[in-house]
């Protein structure tokens, strides 16, 4: 406790820049809009007990929208605090509470509920956000070069790594060291060779180079095994950047579990060497300003106008300046006198060209860059003439403020975020006293996730009975208990992926297929004639079927749970007659071998399907005629 509450102590006064913690804010808050987006496509799918025809959550489209709106906002950063409370909360809700939690588990639910879990703590509304600029705007006339980079303990970066990635990661290696295929060095190659699990990428030339993927796979396991210990080392974080966004980005790319790469990838935004950053920012803004625009430093709305553009202005290439205090620097500036500069917003560009007006504003849009399109709009014609008379009417009403340049016509707008009144103002009373309580609180987190791993990665993995007596069944009940709240709140729980005891026996899968109006047989659009499952049947939908519905021991009821949802969808969807709608269903032998073989992919590819039952539809009943015991064909 000592040791850490020093170690935390030194880190809590040690300062950074924020613009790392925007960015994974944004690019959290995106991932959460795609899998809302994904949600709302397949909430019949998901959450019906019988799709389209049994519609038990008629409001979940709702909640959905109202999540998507609390994305918009947190992505955003705007009303930072409120949304991010209310998006862990919706993560919380919709992942422990409805059918996600028991038949669509995303895979990546976990570690995305820790992520919301601690942005409730971080101060993510320091860089790129609406509040950051709200909180500049409440002071219009402080000039946007006073303000000075924000920036935040290093803790903020540290912290969510540790325990999003490092914990992630070394319990997963755990689990990965009892495998036979990992330690065998093909950890990655064999999901890569099962159509239930690949992408529309064909990777079969990587796939097929034995060397390159021993390699691959004894990296992955090395890496895990050492992240949590070495990610902070200065001489070695660049190392861990690239192996882990490489990792993810290929997980992305090469699997159709797509959202778990981009959620786990997000995070490296944080790892990222802050000089990486500067190296890029350094890069990416210009040296010299494409534009500079003369305003009247004494006028609310203008001085808003300068401070708003420059917020989104990320390039810098748009410079404002007083026309008061500047405009003598400029001749042909100068030469329009200052009471026709103080009654429009006049530009100058690098060319000597004067811009007035609307045609500012369009300058400053196509100088811009990124919001050049909005410069062309304003542009066309029509637009740009009624663009003119409202600008012209706001110019000529707004008045003439007589204010001096240090005058506040509002009242600040404070950081009132959980970050600022812990590790800023509570931290700032007592620095040793808060890092002892942060001590006890990790301390605290650390022993769920040891419970955790030493429960289901050494003990289960070893075959230790856990209910030999009252008093170990006791311990085991109560470790269960512990890893029950761990993972709803913090998203704690054994990463135990794509294992032997996942692919043991995995030698069949199924597809689907239904005669058209025309008596032709098709392929659903969920399984193709490879085994792939078609996207957008990926993420959480690629979870249900081919890790609950379609496993190496095929359960029949849940298989018949699943034929009937996935068949009452798509029907409807493709605008198949269920009244009167024979589905078919083919199987056919694949294998998933513990060592290398050439162009395993391939040969699962190729496998020849044969038909083994069919799904009637009659109203709205259905009737199945499937073998007995799958497992046994």
């Amino acid at each position: 406790m000592s040791f850490l509450s020093s170690r935390l102590l030194s880190l809590l006064n040690k300062q950074t820049p924020a613009t790392a913690l925007g960015l994974f804010r944004i690019l959290y808050g995106l991932v959460t809009l795609q899998e809302i987006l994904f949600l709302n496509y397949f909430s019949h799918l998901i959450f019906d007990p019988v799709p389209y025809i049994d519609v038990e959550f008629p409001t979940i489209p709702f909640f959905l929208c109202l999540w998507g709106g609390v994305t918009c906002c947190l992505t955003v950063g705007y009303r930072y605090q409120f949304s991010a409370i209310s998006n862990y909360l919706f993560w919380l809700v919709f992942v422990n509470f409805t059918s996600m939690q028991r038949d669509f588990a995303g895979g990546f639910d976990l570690f995305m509920t820790g992520a919301g879990f601690f942005l409730l703590f971080l101060p993510a509304d320091r860089a790129f956000s609406i509040d950051h600029l709200r909180r500049k705007l409440s002071n219009p006339f402080k000039h946007y070069r006073e303000y000075t980079e924000p920036t935040v303990t290093v803790l903020a970066y540290y912290l969510p790594i540790a325990i999003c990635l490092g914990f992630v990661y070394f319990d997963s290696a755990i689990h990965k060291l009892f495998s036979e295929h990992w330690r065998n060095g093909l950890g990655s190659w064999l999901p890569s060779t099962q159509p239930y699990y690949v992408s529309a990428l064909d990777m079969s030339a990587f796939l097929n180079q034995e060397w390159l993927q021993k390699a691959l796979g004894y990296t992955i396991l090395v890496f895990q095994l050492t992240f949590i210990f070495l990610f902070a080392s200065r001489r070695l974080r660049w190392v861990y950047v690239l192996i882990g966004a490489g990792l993810h980005l290929g997980i992305t790319l090469c699997l159709n579990i797509y959202p778990f790469g981009l959620g786990m990838l997000i995070f490296y935004t944080l790892l990222v060497p802050f000089s990486w950053w500067r190296s890029l920012a350094s890069w990416l803004t210009a040296t010299q300003p494409y534009l500079t625009v003369f305003y009247d430093q004494f006028c609310p709305l203008c001085n808003r106008t300068a401070l708003i553009i420059n917020h989104f202005d990320i390039f810098k290439r748009v410079d404002f300046k007083s026309a008061q205090d500047y405009a003598k620097d400029y001749p042909a500036i100068a030469a329009l006198g200052q009471d026709t500069l103080l009654t429009d917003l006049y530009a100058l560009d690098p060319e000597g060209e004067i811009y007035s007006g609307v045609d500012s504003y369009r300058q400053i849009f196509l100088k811009m860059g990124y919001l050049a399109p909005l410069g062309i709009l304003l542009g066309l014609p029509g637009i740009y003439q009624w663009a003119k008379k409202r600008y012209r009417a706001i110019a000529d009403s707004r008045g003439r403020v007589t204010c001096t340049t240090d005058c506040v016509v509002s009242k600040p707008i404070t950081n009132d975020t959980w970050y600022q009144s812990l590790f800023v103002e509570l931290a700032g009373q007592n620095p040793k006293a808060f890092s002892r309580k942060l001590a006890k609180i990790l301390l605290a987190i650390f022993i769920l996730q040891v419970n955790c791993t030493l429960h289901y990665g050494l003990l289960y993995r070893f075959g230790i009975n856990t209910r030999q007596n009252a008093f170990t069944s006791a311990l085991a009940d109560a470790s269960n208990a512990l890893i029950s709240v761990s993972q709803i709140f913090l998203g704690i729980a054994p990463h135990a992926l794509y294992l032997h005891d996942h692919f043991a026996g995995y030698d069949r899968i199924l597809a689907i297929t239904y005669l058209d109006s025309k008596g032709v047989e098709q392929w659903l659009p969920f399984i193709n004639q490879q085994g792939r499952l078609l996207a957008p049947n990926w993420g959480r939908v690629q979870m249900m079927w081919a890790n609950i519905a379609v496993t190496p021991n095929i359960d029949n009821t849940r298989l018949r749970k699943f034929l009937l949802k996935v068949t009452a969808f798509w029907g409807q969807k493709i605008g198949i007659d269920l009244n009167n709608a024979v589905f078919y269903i083919k199987m056919k032998k694949i294998s998933a071998p513990n060592e290398w073989v050439y162009d395993q992919l391939h040969l699962n590819f190729n496998a020849p399907w044969q038909p083994i039952g069919k799904v009637i539809w009659s109203g709205q009943d259905i009737s199945y005629d499937l073998p007995l015991d799958i497992n046994a064909l």
